[in-house]
């Protein structure tokens, strides 16, 4: 017979605090998030299409960038 105290038991409610806090912490950070791009839009669009056109640019290149950095690093 096994000794039932040497046995490991999974405890489940470990983080619950925080498993439960976590969804509200990805949803403040993301509302910062979206502001500050919101703003940065904002400016950029009032500064013209010539500087639009360079900085789209610039977005489409770092996403394809992280897109292959992302694509190398996969297992």
């Amino acid at each position: 017979m096994e000794d039932v105290s040497r046995l490991t038991v999974p405890v489940l409610a470990e983080d619950a605090l925080l498993g439960l806090l976590l969804p509200i912490w990805q949803l403040i950070i993301g509302a910062f998030v979206l502001f500050a791009v919101l703003v940065s839009v904002k400016r950029l669009a009032r500064r013209g299409p010539s500087r639009m056109s360079t900085a789209l640019l610039i977005t489409a290149a770092a996403i394809a960038g992280f897109a292959l950095v992302g694509v190398l690093l996969q297992d």
